[in-house]
C-alpha cells in the first residue's frame, strides 16, 4: 500500500513564496502541481487548508484532480486536522510541514516527516523543473576535516543515511 501524504497546505504555500496576491489562484496552482505529483508517484495525497476564520461550521473535504482537499471547520486550525490525520494513519503516512508542533506530533505517531522545503524540492524535481540553488562562497572551498577523525570521508553520517532511505519513497 502506498504511503499517504498529508500536507499542511498554507505551510507549503509559504515556502513557495507566500500568500501574496490572489490566494485562490495560488492554492489552485498548488493543487494542480500536487495532482501531477500524485499521478507520477501514485501516493494518495491529502492537502489541508485553514478554514477556521471564515470557513464553514463543519469540516469540508472534496476531491479535486485525485487530491483530497480538506478545509478545517470554522474555529479549528488546519494543524488540528493534520494531527488528527497523522494519528489515524500513523506509520503509513508522511506529513509535510515545517511547523515544529506538527512535526513532533507526527514523529511521535511513527509518521515520516518532510519539511515543506524538502517536499517543494521533490515536487519541482518530479515536475521536471530544475531547482534554483543559491551559490555561496563556501561552495568553492574544499571541506576541511579534523585529521583525527576516522572513517570514510565520503560517507554520510548514519542519521542522514537513514533519513535519505526514508525519503527515497517520495
Amino acid at each position: 500500500m502506498p504511503t499517504h501524504l498529508i500536507i499542511d497546505g498554507y505551510n507549503l504555500l509559504g515556502v513557495r513564496g507566500g500568500l501574496r496576491g490572489d490566494v485562490e489562484a495560488t492554492r489552485e496552482a498548488l493543487i494542480r502541481d500536487l495532482s501531477g505529483y500524485r499521478r507520477r508517484k501514485t501516493h494518495p495525497v491529502t492537502v489541508v487548508f485553514d478554514g477556521w476564520r471564515s470557513g464553514h461550521p463543519v469540516e469540508q473535504a472534496e476531491w479535486r484532480d485525485g487530491i483530497q482537499v480538506v478545509f478545517s471547520k470554522q474555529g479549528e486550525q488546519a494543524d488540528a486536522v493534520v494531527k488528527r490525520l497523522a494519528a489515524r494513519y500513523g506509520s503509513d503516512c508522511a506529513v509535510v510541514s515545517s511547523d515544529h508542533e506538527i512535526v513532533d506530533f507526527a514523529r511521535a505517531r511513527g509518521s515520516t516527516v518532510l519539511t515543506s522545503g524538502e517536499f517543494e524540492t521533490r515536487l519541482q524535481m518530479a515536475g521536471g523543473r530544475p531547482v534554483a540553488r543559491k551559490r555561496e562562497a563556501e561552495d568553492d572551498e574544499p571541506v576541511r576535516r579534523d585529521p583525527k577523525k576516522k572513517g570514510n570521508p565520503r560517507k554520510l553520517p548514519k542519521s542522514l543515511r537513514q533519513k535519505a532511505r526514508q525519503l527515497k519513497k517520495y
